[in-house]
C-alpha cells in the first residue's frame, strides 16, 4: 500500500520533482545559480513565455493545437511598438503621429490578437477545419500581413526601435525598493494573468466546458454544450493572451522585428505537454504549465549559466519533450 502511495505521489508530482531535481543538479556544478538575483533573471525573461504558454493550454485541453501563436507575439509586438517611440527619435514608425496615451496603443494590439483567435475560431468551428491545419494557415498569414506592415514606408524593414521609457518600464521596471527582492513588473503581469486563467478554467463554465470537449467533443455536444460558440470563445481568448505577451516582449526588449515570436509557439506547446496538459486534450492545469515554462527557462538559463554547449540544450530539451508526450500517451492508453 505504503509502494502505491509512494508511486501515485511520484506520478502526481512528476514535473515539479523534475523541476526541484535539474535546479538541484545546477546548483550542485556552480552554487551561486540559488542566488536571488538568478532567480529573477529566470522569471523575468520567461514570464512573456508563461503567458503564450497558457493561452496554448486553453486549446490544447480543447484536444487542438495553435502554431499562429508566435506570429501573434510578433504581430502585437511590432504594432505596439510601432506607436509608441520616442518623439525626437529620426527613424520614427509614423513620423506625424503624435504621442498618444500609453494604454491606446497596448489595446490595440492586445485586438489585434484577440481578432486573430477569433478567425481560428471561425474557422475551427464553423468551416471545421482542423486546428492544426487553421492555424497553421492563420499562423503563415499573419507573418505576412505583420511583415507588409513592417516594411512600409518610411520604416522599410528597419528594427523599431527608441521606445517610450513608459512603456519599456512595463518590461524591464521593479515594484518595490530597489533591490535582490524587487519585483519586475512582467513577472507580476505574468502571476495575475495565471490566477485569472486558473479562474477561468476551475471556476467557470466556460473552464468546465473546455474540459468538456477536450475529454468528449460529441458527448459534450449532446449534453447541451455549444461546442462551436465555446471554441470561439477560447481562441478568441488565447489570441488576446498572445497579443498581451507581444506587447511585453517589446516593451522588455525595448524593441520589435516581424521576427519576434518566431518558434515560441513550439515552446509553449512543449511547455504545456511537460507541465501534464494532455496532447489528447480534456486534460491540464495551470500550476503545471507554468512549472513547464520553468524547466524549460532553467535549462535554458542554468545550463548555460554553468557553460553547457547550446547543442547539448536542444538534445536535452527534445529528450524532455518526447519523454513527457511518451509518458501521457500511457496514462491515456491506460484509462482507456
Amino acid at each position: 500500500m505504503n509502494a502505491q502511495r509512494i508511486s501515485g505521489f511520484l506520478t502526481k508530482n512528476a514535473i515539479y520533482i523534475v523541476l526541484l531535481l535539474l535546479i538541484a543538479g545546477i546548483a550542485v556544478s556552480d552554487p551561486t545559480f540559488l542566488s536571488v538575483d538568478i532567480l529573477r533573471d529566470i522569471l523575468l525573461q520567461n514570464s512573456t513565455r508563461a503567458i503564450i504558454a497558457l493561452g496554448a493550454a486553453f486549446i490544447l485541453i480543447t484536444g487542438g493545437t495553435d502554431l499562429s501563436s508566435g506570429r501573434v507575439v510578433g504581430l502585437s509586438a511590432v504594432l505596439s511598438a510601432s506607436m509608441l517611440q520616442m518623439a525626437d527619435y529620426p527613424r520614427k514608425f509614423f513620423p506625424n503621429l503624435d504621442s498618444m496615451p500609453l494604454l491606446v496603443p497596448i489595446v490595440l494590439a492586445i485586438l489585434a490578437g484577440l481578432i486573430v483567435g477569433l478567425i481560428n475560431g471561425l474557422i475551427v468551428a464553423k468551416l471545421r477545419v482542423p486546428p492544426f491545419i487553421a492555424t497553421l494557415g492563420t499562423m503563415v498569414i499573419v507573418y505576412g500581413a505583420n511583415s507588409l506592415y513592417f516594411d512600409m514606408k518610411p520604416n522599410e524593414s528597419q528594427p523599431i526601435g527608441s521606445l517610450r521609457k513608459d512603456f519599456t518600464e512595463l518590461g524591464t521596471g521593479f515594484f518595490g525598493p530597489n533591490g535582490p527582492y524587487s519585483i519586475p513588473y512582467v513577472v507580476i503581469i505574468a502571476i495575475v494573468v495565471a490566477l485569472i486563467v486558473w479562474v477561468i478554467f476551475n471556476k467557470t463554465r466556460l473552464g468546465k466546458n473546455m474540459y468538456a470537449i477536450g475529454g468528449n467533443e460529441q458527448a459534450a455536444a449532446v449534453s447541451g454544450i455549444n461546442v462551436g460558440r465555446n471554441l470561439i470563445y477560447i481562441y478568441s481568448i488565447a489570441g488576446a493572451l498572445y497579443g498581451l505577451a507581444g506587447v511585453l516582449e517589446a516593451a522588455r526588449t525595448g524593441g520589435a522585428t516581424n521576427n519576434y515570436g518566431n518558434m515560441y509557439e513550439l515552446d509553449a506547446i512543449a511547455a504545456c505537454v511537460v507541465g501534464g496538459v494532455s496532447t489528447a486534450g480534456g486534460i491540464g492545469t495551470v500550476p503545471g504549465v507554468m512549472a513547464g515554462v520553468l524547466i524549460f527557462g532553467v535549462i535554458n538559463y542554468g545550463l548555460t549559466f554553468i557553460g553547457v554547449s547550446p547543442y547539448w540544450q536542444l538534445i536535452i530539451k527534445g529528450l524532455i519533450i518526447v519523454a513527457a508526450v511518451a509518458f501521457d500517451i500511457r496514462k491515456y492508453l491506460a484509462k482507456k
